[in-house]
């Protein structure tokens, strides 16, 4: 028996001490219809994320707390967090992962390690009912050759068992990088887990303006799809040589994937985060704010998307009081200051838009727009159900809506606002021909809305306000 195979087998047994036995949140698994997520119970789930990327290297176990309490507050379910940034990973008690910056050897003491603390967190978390998307190492490392495939197979074993039995796991292999940098390794970490751990979903977190779908939709460990949409500026767009060049029409990614076979769903685990530069490197570029991460969630999700990750600047990296120097992308603000900015404690309402009404027979409907879909920030987006329709603006420009295409005699209208939950009523109208709606205030980038439309064949008081007939 050669040494690799003996570490395995000494760090199975070893992982297996780690294990809680009370934990709340049940395993999710993918919808009947294939594009959607569902409890166990078989009810919807929408993901609503938020990329803690650096949770369990800088957070100290109150301070995760405090992180996860919040984040529960504000209705996000899932935080996407790595495992190890670096072989060089180590925790705010100065517990180093590895043992010499091999993956192969997790450093595991009897007292306190690195991965206690990480069985600290993810517990918390199931108990709270938030699921961890947890990156086994991101990717930087892996391509520059810190990772081989047999290195890859004895972690993602050990990852296996001891993280396999807890609830809250969602496997998120991959890290920022391209498929195809280390495609072996990549592979060899998602086929390891897909065989040893089968209550989990896997997916995989690919490069800015890229899809897992371009390298792995076909693996059978690829339970769903999702991509990163960048931190890029239409006019700041480096995709322009690749085969998917959408700048920041993120929506394209979900209609590309949504065309694919099998079908998987798919959804926006990356797109700008709030406070950081518009392209990332020049911190003296304007900052991405509220009004973007929610366009960048309505538009990804009303084409189909499973879900939305949240980011924010100060929160992914969590960026601490005793940090002096100014954080990666210029960040200023603190993680526990920043966890409060706006966009933050908006992505609830987008969630439980979505949940409002009957969920797994929503599909994206492009035809409710009868003329002027409209390019860049004046695109909108619409989706239905059977009796119910949902209409995005990013400017609260005009728009043009095709009636009859959900059952009932009549439509109830009514204006969701993105920054507060709230409707603002219209009124009924026939459920037949075309209409013109005129959202709030005046159209600007920002000024965003929801029109919805709801099919009854109950009368209410008609209404003109807000629309003119056709």
């Amino acid at each position: 028996m050669n040494r690799l195979r003996t570490a395995w087998l000494c760090l199975l047994l070893m992982a297996g001490i780690a294990v809680e036995a009370q934990q709340t949140t049940p395993a999710l698994k993918i919808s009947s219809n294939n594009r959607f997520f569902a409890n166990a119970d078989g009810s919807p789930f929408f993901w609503l994320g938020d990329t803690g990327w650096l949770l369990f290297s800088k957070l100290t176990r109150e301070e995760a707390v405090r992180y996860l309490s919040d984040r529960k507050a504000k209705g996000f379910n899932v935080i996407q967090a790595m495992v190890l940034h670096t072989v060089k990973a180590a925790n705010v008690y100065g517990d180093s992962a590895l043992i010499k910056r091999n993956v192969a050897t997790p450093l595991l003491k009897k007292d306190h390690d690195y991965w206690q603390h990480v069985d600290y967190i993810v517990d918390q978390a199931a108990a709270m009912g938030i699921y961890v998307a947890m990156v086994p190492i991101w990717g930087t490392d892996v391509k520059e050759g810190y990772v081989n495939s047999k290195q890859a197979a004895v972690y993602a074993s050990f990852l296996a068992k001891r993280y396999g039995p807890r609830p809250n796991i969602i496997w998120m292999n991959g890290g920022d990088i391209k498929g195809s940098d280390s495609l072996a390794v990549w592979n060899t970490i998602g086929n390891t887990l897909y065989k040893l751990d089968k209550k989990h979903l896997i997916t995989f977190h690919p490069r800015g303006r890229t899809t897992s779908s371009i390298w792995f939709h076909k693996q059978p460990w690829l339970h769903f799809n999702t991509f990163q949409s960048g931190h890029r500026r239409y006019d700041q767009d480096t995709t322009k040589n690749e085969p998917l060049h959408y700048g920041e029409d993120n929506w394209k990614f979900v209609e590309a994937d949504l065309k694919l076979k099998p079908l998987k769903p798919s959804f926006d685990a990356e797109p700008s985060y709030e406070g950081i530069p518009q392209g990332l490197h020049d911190t003296l570029e304007v900052r991405w704010k509220a009004e973007d991460v929610r366009r960048y969630g309505y538009w990804s999700v009303f084409a189909g998307g499973c879900g939305y990750t949240y980011g924010n600047n100060a929160v992914m990296q969590m960026r601490k009081h005793s940090e002096t120097a100014t954080g990666a992308y210029g960040a200023h603000d603190y993680w526990d200051e920043a966890i409060n900015d706006p966009g933050a404690g908006q992505m609830i309402h987008l969630k439980n838009l979505m949940l409002a009404r009957p969920y797994f027979e929503r599909i994206p409907d492009q035809s409710l727009i009868a003329s002027g879909q409209g390019e860049k920030y004046e695109r909108l987006l619409a989706t239905r159900g059977k009796n119910y329709v949902y209409v995005y603006t990013y400017t609260g420009r005009n728009m043009n809506i095709a009636l009859g295409k959900i059952t009932g005699k009549l439509v109830h209208a009514s204006w969701y606002d993105p920054r507060t939950g709230q409707y603002k009523q219209i009124g009924d109208f026939e459920n037949k021909g075309t209409r013109e709606f005129n959202p709030p205030g005046e159209p600007a980038n920002g000024n965003d809305w929801v029109l919805v439309l709801d099919g009854t064949n109950e009368p209410h008081t008609i209404s003109t306000m807000g629309i003119s007939s056709k």
